[in-house]
């Protein structure tokens, strides 16, 4: 039997009320449809891309102090990530989940880069990751939607 390879879905997709880019997990509509089509290469790929994307935009606003008390407070507060997901794509589903609670990021094993809570930085880093996945989705080489051309 094939690998195995978790969806990137953090269970708030948007894309059910008509976003063709899902808020939680930044996939496209397409990608979310034809996930269970793809093979564990594409999948892998796809979420390599994605994790690249919320590394590049976290690393304008975070940085990661301490991996390791990062993963730690990951697996003590039970919020999912995966073996070699960078750190940065962990810290944004980290904000994602504790915004609200988190008073310490130095406790989390990271830094904002402009001294801003969590709820403020997780705002930030949600509405630059939005506009680049929809960038993505503009420019991704995604032709499922396409009509096929009439000979």
């Amino acid at each position: 039997m094939g690998e195995r390879i978790i969806s990137p879905c953090v269970g708030v997709c948007s894309t059910t009320l008509g976003d063709r880019v899902c808020r939680g997990c930044q996939r496209t509509d397409s990608e979310i449809r034809d996930w269970p089509a793809f093979s564990s290469d594409e999948r892998r790929r796809r979420l390599a891309e994605l994790d690249r994307l919320r590394a590049e935009v976290a690393a304008r606003f975070l940085v990661v102090e301490d991996a390791a008390s990062l993963e730690a407070q990951l697996c003590r507060h039970r919020i999912r990530f995966r073996d070699g997901q960078p750190s940065l794509s962990r810290a944004v589903e980290l904000l994602r989940v504790g915004r609200g609670r988190i008073r310490e990021l130095s406790r989390y094993g990271l830094s904002g880069r402009d001294n801003q809570n969590a709820a403020t930085l997780q705002a930030r880093i949600t509405r630059d990751l939005l506009a680049a996945a929809d960038r993505r989705q503009v420019t991704s080489a995604d032709f499922t939607d396409q009509p096929t051309p009439i000979p």
